[in-house]
């Protein structure tokens, strides 16, 4: 475990010179940010029933981060993953004398681990941001109940369950050896959780997540499970 740990540290050191990785975040968080304290307005006035029971401000946060983190999650896996076996960089890292798995596993929990502090982190900021700015949006405390419990556990759960279904895409790109499969694929799986078709909305089905989730754990499993054997070339 303790080799794990310094080999996720030593992916997030590889990948993330000059921090750029949680400089893309924050880029990506100050977007978002402005894009919803610019639509909070008429999203509260407009707002006259809950969507997947929350407040149609509290639904936008969701929606809108999740979509950028599922996609932002398969730029990781396509950097991380997928681009080490398409620049045959991942042949130097399995001579390395540590057993494959633990290099791939170490490899996936590092993207874990980033989007889904980073995807937290987000919502939080984004969440401060429209208390500080509420005067101006005439935003309520119902609109963005920090005081509930139910709040806080859809903000750790959907957060992990959203970096989570985005490792779909980690099987695809591995199949193709190519990073763009990866992030289309990853598009493609943010369009079909976030997305709606006139009423129709796949968004607040919990078997449908549960399916995804299943999904991706099995596509991290194979995509390590033979590595030890399987030939990278």
């Amino acid at each position: 475990m303790i080799i794990v740990i310094k080999l996720i540290k030593l992916e997030w050191k590889k990948y993330n010179n000059g921090n750029g990785l949680i400089t893309a975040a924050l880029i990506m968080t100050a977007i978002l940010a402005l894009f919803i304290v610019g639509t909070a307005g008429e999203l509260h006035s407009a707002e006259t029933v809950e969507i997947y029971g929350k407040s149609m401000i509290d639904a936008a946060v969701d929606i809108f981060t999740h979509i950028s983190y599922i996609i932002f999650t398969g730029v990781m896996l396509a950097i991380f993953l997928v681009g080490a076996y398409e620049k045959r960089t991942i042949n130097l890292m399995f001579s390395y004398p540590i057993k494959r798995r633990k290099i791939m596993l170490s490899k996936v929990l590092a993207v874990w681990i980033f989007n889904y502090i980073a995807l937290v982190i987000s919502k939080l900021l984004l969440y401060a941001v429209l208390l500080t700015t509420k005067s101006f949006t005439h935003l309520s405390a119902a609109d963005i109940p920090m005081g509930s419990l139910t709040f806080w556990l859809n903000l750790f759960l959907s957060s992990a369950a959203m970096v989570s279904i985005a490792f779909i895409a980690l099987p695809i790109g591995l199949k193709f050896r190519s990073s763009k499969a990866a992030i289309v694929a990853a598009v493609i799986i943010a369009c079909l959780t976030q997305g709606n078709i006139g009423s129709f909305t796949l968004a607040d089905s919990v078997p449908f997540y549960g399916f995804l989730f299943l999904l991706a754990a099995v596509s991290v499993v194979l995509t390590v499970y033979d590595v030890e054997t399987k030939d990278v070339m």
